[in-house]
C-alpha cells in the first residue's frame, strides 16, 4: 500500500465487463511527506475521490480482494486521507 494524489481521470467506454460502472483515476505515489516519485499509475476507485485528493492505494492481490470476483485489478484506492502523523 502506498500514499498517492489523484492527478485525472480515464474515459474507457469499452473495458472488461468487471469493471463497468468503476472509475478509473490517474494518481501520482507519493512519500510520507507528500513529495512525488516514481510514474503515475491507473487505480480503481472504491472510495469516490477527486481530483487533487491524497489517497491510500493497494497494489496486487489486496487490490483484487475488494471485488467480489476475479478482477483485472493491479492498484485499487482504498481510502481518501484526512491526516497523516509520523513520530
Amino acid at each position: 500500500m502506498y500514499l498517492a494524489e489523484v492527478k485525472g481521470n480515464v474515459v474507457a467506454t469499452t473495458k472488461d465487463h468487471r469493471l463497468v460502472g468503476s472509475k478509473l483515476l490517474i494518481v501520482q505515489p507519493m512519500t510520507p511527506s507528500f513529495e512525488p516519485y516514481g510514474h503515475p499509475v491507473v487505480a480503481v476507485d472504491t472510495v469516490g475521490a477527486g481530483f487533487r485528493d491524497r489517497v491510500l492505494v493497494a497494489t496486487g492481490g489486496s487490490a483484487r480482494v475488494v471485488f467480489q470476483e476475479k478482477t483485472p485489478v493491479d492498484a485499487t484506492i482504498v481510502a481518501i486521507i484526512d491526516s497523516l502523523e509520523m513520530y
